[in-house]
């Protein structure tokens, strides 16, 4: 577990703190400290149901953004075998902001394509804080048409705060290399099922998402636009952020009641950093059953269930004059 913790985490942390020294003082065997210790037990499980059932839509974006979170290399470890890394889009070089290749999925092989963030500073400019250019987006389109000619099923992570918006990469073609992948995605004709593990950011979290079930993690958050820059172009004023969050309606409860997603999987208690196996493990429950539900149709039919996913996205109220 990590000991970096959110400000809401952070009477928590002192609790698990205590315990953690207790302990070690118990391996110690100067003292028995059973007792004291079943007692902040109890108290950091009370202390932890109480802060994590009544988050706020910005504290949920704060979980979705925690240094510690498993990213998708991490669940490639957890949840799949046989992984073989694939690199480059064969057109202008590798963006190591998008990871993918084939893998085994219990016993079975898929293609896996998800967003890669860093941990350490070297790390996240090498993964470009998550952020794909457009080479990153062509490289996962060509891993999309490599599994559906050997007919392979993908899974796809998403997990980026967006496309990146520099100058090289618009010059390269990032609003096409987006668009491409929604075109090529609609038509695929093996399944596809597709999870936002911590950020889905904008287009750049579409251009891999576009499947026939979408997943959501339970502090996950998926939103056209981060509430920072919302907050910059509604209220003029970046500090609003938490305002803005509120607006969006991003959490994985809005988006389930919207439709826009399928299913939210359960993460570990207190968050996918604390116990990222518990939470691989709901996520491969989830994945095996919608994997095994598209598993029997036939590829006209994965088309147009996509289609029809899709087409039918959007809440409205309509008024009769």
């Amino acid at each position: 577990m990590s000991h970096y913790a959110l400000e809401f985490e952070k009477p928590l942390l002192e609790l698990e703190t205590k315990i953690e020294e207790l302990r070690q003082l118990a391996a110690n065997g100067t003292s028995d400290f059973a007792e004291a210790l079943a007692k902040l037990d109890r108290k950091a499980r009370k202390v932890q149901k109480e802060i994590f059932s009544d988050l706020s839509r910005w504290q949920i974006v704060q979980l979705s953004r925690h240094q510690a979170r498993p990213y998708t290399l991490d669940y490639l470890k957890l949840m799949f075998t046989d992984f073989v890394e694939l690199h480059g889009d064969r057109r202008f070089g590798e963006d190591p902001a998008i990871v993918g290749g084939f893998a085994r999925f219990d016993g079975k092989p898929v293609m896996v394509i998800g967003h890669q963030k860093g941990r350490s500073t070297k790390e996240n400019m090498q993964r470009n804080f998550g952020m794909p250019r457009p080479e990153g987006y062509r490289k996962a389109m060509r891993l999309m048409e490599l599994a559906e000619r050997f007919r392979r099923p993908i899974v796809s992570f998403i997990d980026t705060a967006g496309a990146y918006p520099g100058i090289g990469a618009e010059e390269r073609g990032q609003a096409e290399a987006i668009a491409k992948n929604l075109e090529v995605m609609a038509g695929l004709t093996v399944p596809m099922v597709c999870t936002v593990i911590g950020e889905g950011g904008s287009g750049g979290a579409l251009a891999v998402g576009v499947g026939n079930r979408v997943l959501m993690l339970e502090y996950g958050v998926y939103s056209v636009i981060s509430p920072e820059a919302c907050s910059s172009i509604l209220y003029r004023d970046p500090t609003k952020a938490e305002r803005a969050a509120e607006a969006l309606r991003l959490t994985a409860k809005d988006l389930l009641g919207f439709g826009v997603i399928d299913e939210i999987v359960p993460e570990a208690p207190g968050g996918a950093h604390r116990d990222p196996g518990l939470t691989a493990k709901n996520l491969t429950a989830a994945l095996r059953r919608h994997l095994g539900e598209l598993e029997g149709m036939s590829a006209q039919q994965l088309v147009e269930d996509r289609y029809a996913r899709f087409r039918a996205l959007g809440v409205f109220d309509e008024e009769v004059a």
